[in-house]
């Protein structure tokens, strides 16, 4: 399968003032479909720290995918897109696309979300949103395209058409 790592991003959290139930649903996901989580941290909604971390995990070439979770919405202490796309190589618009559009049948606040998704080196970073509930929605969406982006960012993917007949 592929590698990730889990970046919790809350103030909460990183004071250990409020347990990190987000980051335990997206390892119980990414476990049951066979991901090894190589990386796991708790960081406050500082820029820097954020941008040092997503740094040193993507380049450490050790994780295929690196998840975050919190501080996409829009209150002043949410940097973690700004963060993100400090880092990024490219922008994959897409899966955030879609994140968005599967949480809209559920939610208006969806429309709120400003969760960016790209790569850096052969690395692909996704912010998901900091609920529980809204990590699940959201995971569940894109799960189906991760083996084949990291294939791709590897030179390992073959022709994503329909299959020869």
């Amino acid at each position: 399968m592929f590698s990730a790592g889990i970046l919790t991003i809350s103030d909460k959290g990183a004071a250990a003032e409020r347990h990190d139930r987000s980051g335990e649903v997206m390892r119980d996901i990414l476990s049951g479909i066979g991901v090894a989580i190589l990386n796991y941290a708790v960081v406050p909604d500082e820029h820097g720290l954020i941008v040092d971390k997503l740094t040193e995990w993507a380049d450490s070439g050790k994780v295929d995918v690196l998840l975050t979770t919190g501080g996409t919405g829009l209150t002043p202490r949410d940097v973690t897109p700004e963060a993100t796309l400090s880092v990024l190589d490219r922008v994959v618009p897409g899966l955030a696309e879609a994140m968005r559009a599967e949480s809209l049948k559920k939610t208006p606040m969806a429309m709120l979300s400003r969760a960016v998704v790209g790569t850096r080196g052969k690395c692909l970073i996704v912010n998901l949103p900091g609920s529980p509930k809204a990590v699940r929605e959201c995971l569940e969406v894109i799960i189906p395209a991760l083996p084949h982006a990291v294939e791709t960012l590897k030179g390992e993917a073959g022709d994503c058409g329909p299959a020869a007949a």
